[in-house]
């Protein structure tokens, strides 16, 4: 019998193919590409936004302001829907390719999926060089969409029109697949899009995507439960893979069986309420006294859904040396890290697992310990959230009058700079899943559009309905800040709050930590013209020559109003208040950096030697 076929070029297969890919929320059926971000010009313009512009009302094409802020959106999408669904990126070839490759970065290093489509070079090099087009004199395969190989997890070139009907299930399979999660590229080259195939019909049959939950490996769960019945000071660390498991429940609920404290890194803030019975804080360089001194003194530590990045463990010196690490992972690569007993597989069927394996085993006195220590660290919240009379507010005080304002299911987003370690130490989750640190690849320039890609996110199937509610620095404001237009564009509502603290604080802070003199950093530190009085950014003005209703604040009490009416509003409000540059809420964790051996500097010398004691309270591992 001959196959059923149906010609198409190979754009038109792409789009057609995405639309009839499906996935189930919370037992609604829903499309698992929930839209694209596009930018167009040649390389995507005349072929893909063609059989885009079919499907407009099926897959809804959004058109960003920047490559990389388009795609830092569809990743904040990603992470509100908690990898249940999945948004694409297009741009043309060159540089507006080149510009998602800081994007695709972001979400390698946080295991997010995000599908990205480039235009190339002309398979048929009849043309060459095309406009943008970089040339390597050896290599005349290379374009600059190789750059994606390094941060994705999948990486094809599309040359011949049947090539996408192995490539693009691969491509999705990767994506959901929660032990290779990460971003999807394909390059596809400009004449082959044009080209037109006899498809099967049978590639194009609507199938619907379920997320795998890998069972572990019973002798590890085995090993694991006989380590942790040995403990006599155990600790749990919350990682991201707990949120996207969707094992928030289950692990309060295994904690609290077994007297266990549970911890939080960066990525997993928001798997707890703040108050929950066994939250005991978040661990780490920018963590709480509370879980740093519960991991200082942990003998058996369970760390689930966690790579273990430096600021979860103060560059290993978090914890003793003789510490035995049990690793829970959907992941091997990070399972095993750090000689952990390494069980493999999803956090929730794992957790099921080893709740079986420990029969009535509990630990007595551990989380009434914990509480103790949690109580202390409400209190160093307490005062230095509290408002006092000196003239310019910090961090912590903005942070204390947002997370009052804010309701239970509104969604505090951060990333680089000063910012996350203020909110990771201090904002109180109300309601889980309602927290996003960006801080796996302290990628500058994530919150703004990740505000928008959320509040696209906010009331469908699998995402909370509140309002984004964004906190960002007012360097990193001006690094990207272009969504702010596209969300007024596009009529989604959020808040954004700048603090103005003069220039890049959080980097002079430890760049003068370690010794060096303020050089470049803060405004007052640059080659400027008038270094005493640059000129002022007037935030507020600039929002809303984009569109925005926007206000600045003179005061906590004048933010708070603000607060009020930003959350009141409709489409996008910005909050700008100015902020003290050099006041922190106190971490008592490490973070190992480089220190130069030799300099003129006696504070810088004087760092080094520190360094050098730093070092050597490491737990060396792999």
């Amino acid at each position: 019998m001959r196959q059923e076929t149906i010609r198409l070029t190979m754009a038109q297969a792409l789009v057609k193919y995405l639309c009839n890919q499906f996935t189930e929320i919370d037992g609604e059926r829903v499309p698992l590409f929930a839209g694209v971000f596009g930018i167009f010009g040649h390389g995507n313009v005349t072929c893909l936004s063609e059989a885009l512009e079919a499907v407009q009302d099926d897959l809804p094409t959004w058109r960003g302001q920047n490559e990389q802020s388009m795609a830092l959106a569809a990743i904040g999408y990603a992470k509100a829907k908690r990898r249940r669904q999945i948004m694409v990126a297009t741009s043309s070839i060159g540089p507006g390719a080149a510009n998602m490759v800081t994007a695709a970065g972001a979400a390698m290093a946080n295991r997010l999926p995000i599908l990205i489509l480039a235009g190339d070079t002309f398979a048929n090099r009849i043309p060459d060089p095309v406009l943008q087009q970089v040339e390597h004199y050896g290599d005349p395969t290379i374009t600059v969409n190789d750059a994606f190989k390094s941060v994705t997890r999948y990486w094809d070139r599309i040359v011949l029109p049947e090539q996408i009907i192995a490539s693009l299930p691969q491509a999705v399979a990767t994506m959901l697949n929660p032990a290779d999660c990460g971003p999807a590229f394909l390059g596809l080259a400009q004449d082959t899009q044009e080209k037109a195939y006899d498809y099967p019909t049978a590639f194009f049959e609507p199938k619907l995507w379920t997320i795998p939950r890998p069972r572990p490996d019973r002798r590890s769960v085995e090993s694991a439960a006989q380590v942790l019945r040995s403990a006599k000071t155990p600790l749990i660390i919350s990682g991201g893979g707990v949120r996207y498991s969707q094992a928030e429940t289950q692990l309060a609920e295994f904690a609290a069986r077994r007297g266990i404290p549970v911890v939080e890194t960066i990525a997993g803030k928001g798997a707890m309420t703040h108050d929950d019975p066994v939250h005991a804080g978040p661990i780490g360089t920018v963590g709480s006294t509370s879980a740093n001194a519960l991991a200082a003194e942990a003998d058996v530590v369970l760390a689930i859904g966690t790579r273990l990045q430096d600021f979860t463990t103060g560059s290993w010196t978090a914890f003793a040396s003789d510490a035995q690490f049990i690793s829970v992972n959907a992941a091997r690569f990070d399972a095993t890290k750090h000689r952990a007993l390494s069980v493999v597989g999803d956090a929730a069927e794992c957790l099921a697992d080893l709740d079986a394996a420990l029969g009535d085993w509990s630990i007595q006195g551990r989380l009434d310990h914990a509480k103790a220590l949690f109580a202390e660290w409400n209190d160093v919240l307490d005062s230095h959230q509290a408002p006092t009379n000196a003239p310019v507010p910090t961090y912590a005080q903005v942070v204390g009058v947002l997370n009052r304002c804010a309701a239970p299911n509104d969604t505090l987003i951060a990333a680089a700079g000063g910012t996350p370690g203020e909110v990771v130490k201090g904002w109180r989750v109300k309601e889980r899943n309602t927290f996003d640190c960006e801080f796996g690849f302290s990628c500058m320039g994530y919150e703004i559009s990740a505000g928008w890609g959320t509040a696209m996110a906010q009331g469908t199937p699998g995402a909370l309905d509140g309002t984004p509610i964004v906190m960002i620095g007012d360097g990193t404001y001006m690094m990207m800040n272009s969504d702010i237009y596209s969300a007024v564009l596009t009529g989604h509502k959020m808040v954004v709050v700048v603090c103005d603290n003069g220039g890049f604080a959080v980097i002079n802070r430890l760049q003068q930590f370690k010794g060096v003199p303020g050089f470049n950093n803060l405004l007052t530190d640059c080659r400027v013209k008038n270094r005493e009085h640059p000129v002022h950014v007037d935030f507020a003005k600039h929002a809303e020559a984009m569109g925005a209703q926007a206000r600045h604040c003179e005061s906590l009490a004048d933010l708070e109003d603000g607060m009020k009416w930003a959350l009141g509003n409709d489409g996008v409000t910005v909050l700008s208040i100015v902020s003290d540059a050099y006041a922190w809420v106190p971490g008592d964790a490490y973070w190992d950096v480089g220190v130069p051996e030799v300099s003129e500097h006696e504070s810088v010398r004087a760092a080094q030697k520190e360094q050098i004691d730093i070092r050597k309270k490491q737990r060396v591992g792999v």
